[in-house]
């Protein structure tokens, strides 16, 4: 691989049947129409790739890889010099829809197997079906990637997609960091009474154990509505349990015990014990940043449509509160904040600025 100048990558994990989510297979093709399958699972050291993917002259090229990315930079501590993302390139071209399926399709009358993304790609040997699935992901990418660069160039666009790229090559993956506060931020957490938050916490921790000693995705124990319904019902006998919604007669049975212990538990500790979700304050942001904030959106609800650009992709949320907050006076200010790129400043610079109106 290592004499290739493009190099496509998928890769497959196993998130929808095990806990924690391992990386179950790694695809990669090449210019020559050579597919590798690298089994992640049955080799315990994969360095053999980094100088490929570090290798100064190698564009790895990927659809949609943010996920891709993340495991292998965070699990091998990979680095990729140069990025090629045909899912990127397919948002700056307008592309109504950004699934591998419909861009090989349009622009290269390819169709892809039956999708086999449900599979558990852990589970040894591959199917005939897995494994010609897994090497159609990434047969296609380096001719689509050719089609996609020739209308990159024929609409100015190039540029735009390879700073992307860059950036999506050089962003740092952070570790996992357990967030003792997770419970808190379920949808409904906040309606809970201090006791039924005490609840929410320890059927929330016991759902990680049971997760992890039973080797499911922590959804398929118990999802987070039950979590919050079991928090505010409390339940004290089966009977009641089993009156929760999302508590049928087989979660009953695997955790029922477990789950009605840990109410119990809950329902003792000492008022002084009870969990409390402080109010989050809402910044005081000055008028004139909220004139600004509001003259960028209208400027992007506007100019959307007229360069045939998502608005998130346009001018993202967080860009027009950093650019509001920073009040930049000129296109020299406007690049120096932190995430505007390039592309934004050259081409739509003196419009932003504009838009921004008087100080």
């Amino acid at each position: 691989m290592a004499g290739s100048a493009e190099l496509a990558l998928d890769t497959e994990g196993d998130s929808l049947h095990h806990y924690p989510e391992r990386l179950a297979l790694v695809q990669l093709a090449s210019a020559s129409g050579d597919v590798w399958l690298v089994d992640p699972l049955a080799l315990d050291d994969l360095s053999a790739l980094a100088r490929i993917f570090a290798g100064p002259g190698i564009t790895t090229v990927l659809h949609a890889g943010d996920n891709d990315l993340t495991h292998l930079k965070r699990r091998y501590g990979f680095r990729f010099v140069s990025l090629f993302d045909t899912a990127v390139a397919a948002r700056f071209l307008g592309a109504p829809a950004l699934g591998l399926d419909v861009l090989l399709e349009r622009y290269l009358g390819a169709r892809l197997p039956p999708s086999r993304q449900k599979d558990d790609w852990s589970a040894r040997p591959l199917t005939a079906a897995q494994l010609e699935y897994a090497a159609a992901d990434v047969t296609h990418l380096l001719e689509l990637k050719v089609r996609l660069v020739a209308e990159l160039e024929r609409c100015g666009r190039l540029a735009w997609v390879e700073e992307e790229c860059a950036a999506l090559a050089a962003q740092a993956v952070a570790e996992r960091v357990e967030d003792p506060l997770a419970f808190a931020r379920l949808r409904g957490a906040r309606e809970l009474s201090p006791r039924g938050l005490a609840v929410l916490r320890e059927l929330y921790e016991l759902r990680e154990r049971l997760a992890r000693a039973h080797d499911r995705p922590p959804f398929k124990i118990l999802s987070e509505e039950t979590l919050v319904r079991l928090a505010g019902a409390a339940p004290g006998d089966p009977q009641a349990l089993a009156q929760v919604s999302g508590c049928t007669p087989k979660v009953i049975a695997r955790w029922g015990d477990a789950i009605l212990e840990t109410v119990a538990r809950s329902l003792a500790r000492p008022d002084d014990e009870l969990p409390r979700i402080e109010p989050r304050p809402r910044p005081r942001i000055p008028a004139a940043v909220e004139r600004r904030l509001e003259r960028l959106k209208q400027w992007r609800g506007e100019a959307a449509p007229r360069f045939g650009l998502e608005p998130g992709l346009l001018l993202p949320n967080r860009l027009i509160t950093a650019i509001a907050l920073a009040g930049p006076r000129d296109v020299g200010d406007l690049v120096r904040v932190d995430g505007v790129r390039r592309w934004r400043a050259e081409t739509f610079g003196g419009e932003i600025v504009a838009a921004l109106g008087p100080a």
